[in-house]
Order: structure tokens, then C-alpha cells, then sequence
């Protein structure tokens, strides 16, 4: 019986592929231990892998888009304060009508609301001690972008359109600590965009 050559490549493609698959299976396991790990690296001591990544770790993750959860030093629950206190979005994001960043609340905007407010609680003591220390609270940040996206997203025209913070963060006012549920890809500001009618030129975002 002659040899179906045909099926001979495809049954090596599909080896090829698999060996392929598994090895990128291993990799992106490699990436979230603590071999590459995401603490800051000084990029110009010698161990530097490039000069736009500390570590072949972080080249990795950055290429297949691995991102780790933030970790916050305080369990701040948004859903609490939105629903018990009544804050809004702009009252702790101060700057987030105004300019490019929403701006994350200082340990002395904490602080002026909590020195007579549950001082008790475990979390509220954690504030104390920075307040007390003169150190600010080390937020994580849940959204943003790699350096070399070139991505310069300005909160202050969105808010102007009435863009709600829930369309591009999710439903924080119903979460505990802030989780990112939303992927900020290119294809989902480019579908906004469009639905919108709104620019999709390169120097809309990349500027």
C-alpha cells in the first residue's frame, strides 16, 4: 500500500504542535514562580536582559500578556464605602476629571475620614501606622499597560463623554478589594472607539 505522504506531514504537524503547545505550557508555568519574579530589577547593573526589560521573566510575560494580581497592603472594600458612605468614584480618585490619571487616594485622604471612624477595625490600624510613620500606603495598581505599549490613556476626555468607570473597570462598586475583570486590550478601546465614533487613529492612544 503506497504512503499518503499528505498524511505523514500532517500527522508531523500535529507532533511539531503538540510539542510546541506543551513547551509554552511549561514556560508560562515558569513565569509565575518565583524564578521571575516581579520585583523591580535595576536595569543597569550587568544582569539586565534588556534595556526594555529587567528580566527575561519579565520579556516573557510582557510577549504572552501574563499579568499577576495586585496585592493590596489594606482590604480596601469598595463596595463598603460606596454603599454605607456614599462615596463616588471622583471622591477618592481626586483627579480623574481633570487630568490623565484617576490619582490614588494618599494615606492623609485615608486618614481624615478614619481617625474617628472605626479605629478599631484590623484594617483601619494599618492606616494608622502609615499615617503614624509618615508613610504613604503602597497601592498596587490593577490596570495599566507595559511600558512599551506606548499607551498614553487620558481619564479626563472619557469622563467628559460620560464613559462610565464600570465600562472599563468592571463593577467596583459591587467588590470588595479592587479586582481587574476588564482586558485592556487594543481590540476592546478600538471596539469602544468605534462605537462611539471616536478617532481609532494611532495618535489617539500612542503618542
Amino acid at each position: 500500500m503506497p504512503i499518503d505522504h499528505r498524511v505523514v506531514r500532517r500527522s508531523r504537524g500535529l507532533k511539531v504542535g503538540a510539542v510546541a503547545l506543551a513547551a509554552i505550557s511549561i514556560l508560562l508555568w515558569f513565569v509565575g514562580q518565583k524564578a521571575f519574579s516581579v520585583t523591580p530589577v535595576d536595569r543597569n547593573s550587568s544582569e539586565t536582559f534588556t534595556t526594555a526589560h529587567a528580566s527575561v521573566g519579565e520579556a516573557v510575560r510582557h510577549f504572552f500578556g501574563v499579568r499577576s494580581d495586585a496585592k493590596q497592603p489594606i482590604a480596601f472594600v469598595h463596595k463598603a464605602h460606596i454603599e454605607a458612605v456614599q462615596l463616588q468614584c471622583p471622591d477618592c480618585h481626586i483627579s480623574v476629571e481633570r487630568g490623565s490619571r484617576a490619582g490614588i487616594p494618599d494615606v492623609r485622604t485615608c486618614w481624615s475620614c478614619h481617625a474617628g471612624t472605626l479605629t478599631d477595625h484590623p484594617e483601619v490600624k494599618k492606616i494608622r501606622a502609615y499615617h503614624e510613620r509618615g508613610e504613604d500606603i503602597p497601592w498596587q495598581r490593577v490596570y495599566g499597560w507595559n511600558d512599551e505599549a506606548h499607551v498614553r490613556f487620558n481619564h479626563a476626555p472619557h469622563i467628559r463623554a460620560q464613559v462610565d468607570c464600570a465600562a472599563c473597570h468592571g463593577n467596583v462598586a459591587g467588590m470588595g478589594v479592587a479586582e481587574r475583570v476588564v482586558d485592556h486590550t487594543m481590540g476592546f478601546c478600538i471596539n469602544c472607539h468605534k462605537q462611539r465614533k471616536v478617532s481609532n487613529d494611532c495618535q489617539t492612544c500612542h503618542y
